[in-house]
């Protein structure tokens, strides 16, 4: 299975990425601005998502919001 970012870059476990657009996070009241930068992702079975750490809890980001760094 492939995991590819917006503009079609392959997504590796460990690689860095950054926010295209600002998100809000669901269950919280706190956004994710756009130009944030996650390190060290973790790929999840699904292909349109990824596995991030945002402090101490654990983030599930959809790719197409998302750019390699």
């Amino acid at each position: 299975m492939d995991t590819k970012d917006s503009n079609g870059t392959t997504l590796n476990d460990g690689c860095s990425v950054q926010v295209i657009k600002d998100l809000r996070v669901k269950g919280s009241s706190s956004t994710l601005k756009r130009g944030k930068v996650f390190k060290k992702i973790r790929l999840t079975s699904k292909a349109g998502e990824i596995e991030c750490r945002d402090g101490k809890s654990t983030l599930v980001l959809k790719t197409c919001f998302l750019k390699k760094a």
